[in-house]
Parts: structure tokens; C-alpha cells; sequence
């Protein structure tokens, strides 16, 4: 299996380009990355593009779906709750759908948290496909357009992506690869959520509200992400580090 990439330096969202072999068949998970090299690559390859398979709706994730569906006149492909905030959705994807691309089966998980109708893609059951749920030593937040809550991330991430087995690659849909095995012993957040190192319990302004910090983090852009809980019916969040200030 091929797995190449693209990374746009302003918001460090990868493009990874799928193929089975020279000369066969491949898929585009998420186009936030330049589009032209791996355009080149597919050119150089010789390979058919069959499918763009996206992760989510935001912007940085899906800005080039339309040079790959002008160039190989390929389908884009999406969760069916993101449909409309897509409007240019071909495929309506759900939960354990598969697909196939040449030697590639590919299979969507719905991972909910950082929004509605967040996808991971499972290939060939050795490269897992995260998008902006898990990173390599962080998590995707749940206060972005579209999130749903804390609870269903923390799921997504322990009870789905984190089930399989440790030496799955994890491809995440900012920066670099990592491998379940890592991310459930290294991961901060996933240490805690497991139990394993205990939460904080600093007082802190969060969005501007009343709050608890139960741990921060490095986040995968170099600064920080945060674990919290509200004063305000005790509800949990991931957030922006920039958005978290420690209360005297």
C-alpha cells in the first residue's frame, strides 16, 4: 500500500493520497493539502482515482476537493449529517459503510465530538484515517463549528479508534502519523481518560467562563489545548489553550 502526503503550512491539515500499487487503483483522504504534487504523484503512478473521502466539512479539510473531481471526475464522499454544509457532497457515507478501490477496502467509522459528522476511514485494516479526532499526542476539540460534545469524542477516541490493534498507523488529519499503541500509552489526554494519571484542579477563566482546568497539554500546532470542566453544570470540553487563563 502507497500512503503520501501534502500539508498546507498555514493550517497544518494533510491531504493523503491511497493507492494499492504502481499503476492501480487510489483514494484522496481530505484535499487541505496542496493539491499539485500529489496530482504529479497520481500522474507518475499511473494510478485511477476512484474516490475523495472526507472526514469532515471544515474548510481547511476539504479545499481542494474540486482539482481531484475535475481531474479524475472522482466522487467526493462525506457523512450524510454533514451533507448540506458540504454542498458539493456526492456519496452520503454512515457508519460501517465500506468501499472499495482496487485492492483498497476502505471502511467509514462515524466519530462524533469535534463535529456531527466527523469520519474516520479504515484501510485495508492497517491505516486508520482520523481527521481531526485524534492527533499524535492530542485530540481534537469540541468547540469547533459543528461539535457535539465532550462525551461523544471521548467514545469516538477510546471506545472506536483505540480498539484496534496497537500496531494500526493512525493518520490524522493535522501533522504527523502516529500508531494506536502510542496514543493509548502516550497520549496525555488519553492517560487520563483511562484513569491512569489523575485531573488537575486549577481555577480558570475558559471561554470567558468560570471553570476547572483538568489538564493542558502540547497541541499538534506547537501550542496548547486544554481539558476542562464548567462551574456552570459541571460540563466538560476540549478548548483552544489560547481561550484557558489560570484564576488567582
Amino acid at each position: 500500500m502507497i500512503v503520501e502526503r501534502t500539508m498546507d503550512p498555514r493550517w497544518l491539515s494533510n491531504s493523503w493520497l491511497v493507492a494499492d500499487r504502481p499503476g492501480g487503483h487510489a483514494v484522496l483522504v481530505d484535499t487541505g493539502g496542496p493539491s499539485a504534487p500529489l496530482l504529479a504523484r497520481i500522474d507518475e503512478l499511473h494510478l485511477t482515482v476512484t474516490h475523495v473521502l472526507c472526514t469532515h466539512h471544515h474548510h481547511d479539510h476539504v479545499t481542494h476537493n474540486a482539482d481531484y473531481r475535475t481531474a479524475h471526475g472522482c466522487p467526493v464522499c462525506g457523512h450524510r449529517a454533514e451533507a448540506a454544509l458540504f454542498g458539493d457532497l456526492d456519496v452520503e457515507l454512515e457508519d460501517g459503510d465500506e468501499l472499495r478501490s482496487g485492492d483498497l477496502t476502505i471502511r467509514a467509522l462515524h466519530v462524533p465530538g469535534h463535529t456531527l459528522g466527523q469520519l474516520a476511514f479504515l484501510v485495508n485494516e492497517q491505516a486508520l484515517f482520523t481527521g481531526d479526532t485524534l492527533f499524535r499526542g492530542t485530540v481534537g476539540g469540541t468547540r469547533a463549528p459543528g461539535h457535539t460534545t465532550f462525551e461523544d469524542l471521548r467514545h469516538s477516541i477510546l471506545d472506536v479508534l483505540l480498539r484496534f490493534p496497537q500496531e494500526t498507523r493512525v493518520l490524522p488529519g493535522h501533522t504527523d502519523e502516529t500508531t494506536v499503541g502510542a496514543e493509548w500509552r502516550d497520549n496525555p489526554f488519553v492517560r487520563m481518560w483511562r484513569g491512569i494519571d489523575a485531573p488537575g484542579a486549577t481555577p480558570c477563566t475558559a471561554l470567558g467562563r468560570p471553570a476547572t482546568l483538568l489538564l493542558r497539554a502540547r497541541d499538534y500546532d506547537g501550542g496548547t489545548k486544554c481539558w476542562v470542566r464548567f462551574d456552570a453544570g459541571g460540563v466538560l470540553d476540549v478548548v483552544p489553550g489560547s481561550a484557558v487563563v489560570d484564576r488567582a
